[in-house]
């Protein structure tokens, strides 16, 4: 390769060259990926950036839905709360088997993000979902949608201390609206079976810490290395495999969850494979949306599938009804309409939020009534 690229010793020097290859000769992958971007065999580069957009949300709020149901039915059987750490495991053997099966669809098969940055990512994964997972063992699924749905504002702090990102007063005001929104709308139905343990705070606390970092990791590695889905998904939830497979057997979980499952394998290991397809699915698309669109705009169409979650909720299932629901909804709505502002206001050459907000809150300067009749 040093001679095909004239590529000169990077040990003794600091710096390279690179010549253009030849017509003749193949361009590398590493150029190809930049034009070109796949999301379950959908080349989402022949699209223009709107319909990107929304094909990605569309796969988002398709298949989490799925992922949210499948998940509280599965810790709905009797006797399988202690084994959410079990759950995580077998969902990560699993996307490790989709991420391979995929990347192997791909001409492009080689690793392009550096091993160490894998075994972060891969820790951050591991404390994402397993302790997410773990979490439900102990909280109601309201009451852990209400501390996962506050993480817009630890990404957005993530972005500034891990990418170095500034963001404007939109952008802080989106996350802060959605947040209140969100913890508004789910607070009603939480009140509805409240379940509130301190063992479970901590695991959900944790793991949106976890969840804070990851995104803006992920984007790093992508853009810095040119990486794709298919590579990020196999080499972190295959690390990850192994990280949490090492931890159940240092503390002898592994015996009883397996025990359990092969006594319920439909309900277990049935659901498990469902839930964790359509989990796949959703992360393929959630890493193009922050691949193209950066992990403040992912995260905000993550947080707001969770408000579509229980939307659903009501149109499905017999539910009482206040106006907190309301509230917190128009909360999210007003917080959207923000993140799209900021996002929008250079291309469409929209006045800066501060200057939009001064000009409701002044008076207008009108003629008299007098002088326009």
């Amino acid at each position: 390769m040093t001679s095909k690229f004239g590529l000169i010793n990077y040990n003794s020097r600091k710096h390279i060259s690179i010549s253009i290859p030849s017509s003749t000769e193949a361009m590398s992958p590493h150029i190809k990926s930049v034009e070109e971007l796949r999301v379950l065999g959908i080349n989402l580069s022949s699209f223009n950036t709107p319909t990107q957009f929304l094909i990605c949300v569309a796969g988002v709020f398709l298949f989490y839905l799925i992922y949210g149901y499948l998940q509280e039915l599965i810790f709905s059987v009797e006797g399988f709360k202690p084994f959410g750490w079990y759950l995580t495991l077998v969902q990560f053997g699993f996307y490790s088997v989709f991420g391979l099966v995929e990347l192997q669809l791909t001409q492009d098969k080689r690793r392009r993000i550096p091993g160490k940055t894998y075994m972060i990512i891969a820790f951050l994964t591991v404390g994402t979902m397993g302790l997410s997972n773990t979490s439900l063992g102990y909280l109601n699924y309201p009451t852990q949608v209400i501390f996962k749905c506050c993480k817009l504002i630890p990404v957005m702090i993530g972005g500034v201390f891990i990418q170095g990102k500034r963001y404007n007063f939109a952008d802080v005001s989106a996350a802060l609206c959605m947040s209140l929104g969100l913890i508004w709308f789910t607070l009603a139905d939480s009140k509805v079976a409240p379940n509130f343990n301190v063992t479970g705070v901590t695991l959900i606390s944790l793991a949106l810490c976890a969840d804070a970092a990851i995104g803006n990791v992920q984007e790093k590695a992508m853009k810095l290395h040119n990486g794709s889905n298919s590579e990020m998904v196999l080499y972190s939830y295959s690390i990850g495999f192994v990280y949490i497979l090492l931890g159940l057997l240092c503390i002898g979980g592994l015996g009883p969850a397996v025990t359990f499952c092969a006594q319920h394998p439909v309900t277990t290991y049935g659901y498990a494979f469902v839930f964790s397809l359509t989990g796949y699915f959703g992360i393929s698309f959630v890493l193009a949306l922050i691949k193209l669109f950066g992990a403040l705009v992912a995260v905000t169409v993550t947080t707001g599938r969770k408000a579509m979650t229980i939307i659903l909720s009501f149109l499905f299932f017999t539910k009482p009804f206040t106006f907190q629901y309301v509230w917190g909804g128009l909360l999210v709505v007003f917080g959207i309409f923000l993140n799209v502002y900021s996002k929008n206001r250079d291309k469409m050459k929209l006045p800066p939020f501060t200057e939009l907000w001064k000009r409701v809150l002044s008076p207008k300067k009108g003629r008299p009534l007098s002088q326009t009749v």
